[in-house]
C-alpha cells in the first residue's frame, strides 16, 4: 500500500539552534505583520524586521503560502494553548472572555493572510478541517467549564457562539477594527452570562 506524501509544512529538517531561532522569529514577526498590515505585508519587510536577509526567509519558507500556512498553524496552536492556560489560571467566565479577546488577535492575523489562505484552501483542505476542530475543541471546553460553574447560561451551543465570533472577520478594515471587534466580544459575553 503506497504511503501518503507528507504536506510541505510537515517536513521539518533538523535545524541548527541559530537556524531554528531565525525560523521561529520569522514566524512570530510574520504573524504580527499579517495582523498589522494585512495583505500589504511584504516578505522583504518581514525578513528585515526579523533581522535576516530575504534569502534566509526563502530557505525556511519557499513561498508566501508556505509561510502563511505555518503562521496559521502557529496561531491555532496558540489559541488552543491559551484555552488550557486560562482554564487553569482564571475563573471560568473570565477565562472564556479573555480567550475571546485573544480570538480577536487570531482573527486579525487571519484577515491579513486571507488571499493566501484562499489559495491554500484549494490545495490543503485538511488544514482548515484541523483548524476548525482545534477551535471548536478549545472553545467547547472553555464554555462547558463556565456552564458547569454556573457563570454561563446552560442552553448555549458552542458552535453558535463561534459563528457569532466569526462575524468579527467581516468588520470593514479601518483604524477602529479592533475596538469594534472587542465590542462584539463584550456583547457576546453579556448574552452568555447567567443572570
Amino acid at each position: 500500500m503506497p504511503q501518503e506524501r507528507p504536506q510541505q509544512s510537515d517536513v521539518q529538517p533538523k535545524l541548527r539552534a541559530d537556524a531554528r531561532r531565525n525560523r521561529d522569529r520569522l514566524i512570530e514577526v510574520a504573524a504580527l505583520a499579517f495582523a498589522e498590515q494585512g495583505a500589504a505585508a511584504s516578505l522583504e519587510d518581514i525578513a528585515r524586521r526579523t533581522g535576516v536577509g530575504i534569502g534566509t526567509l526563502y530557505r525556511h519558507f519557499q513561498t508566501r503560502e508556505h509561510l502563511v500556512e505555518v503562521v496559521y498553524r502557529r496561531e491555532l496552536e496558540l489559541i488552543a494553548t491559551a484555552a488550557r492556560e486560562l482554564m487553569a489560571e482564571k475563573e471560568p467566565d473570565v477565562a472564556l472572555e479573555e480567550w475571546m479577546s485573544r480570538f480577536v488577535g487570531y482573527m486579525a492575523a487571519k484577515r491579513g493572510m486571507a488571499s493566501s489562505l484562499k489559495l491554500l484552501f484549494t490545495s490543503n483542505s485538511t488544514l482548515f478541517a484541523d483548524g476548525s476542530r482545534i477551535l471548536h475543541t478549545a472553545f467547547g471546553e472553555l464554555l462547558d467549564t463556565a456552564v458547569e460553574a454556573g457563570s454561563i447560561k446552560g442552553d448555549i451551543e458552542a458552535a453558535d457562539v463561534l459563528n457569532a465570533l466569526f462575524g468579527i472577520y467581516s468588520i470593514p478594515d479601518g483604524p477602529d477594527w479592533r475596538e469594534r471587534a472587542n465590542r462584539i466580544v463584550r456583547l457576546v459575553m453579556d448574552g452568555l452570562r447567567a443572570r
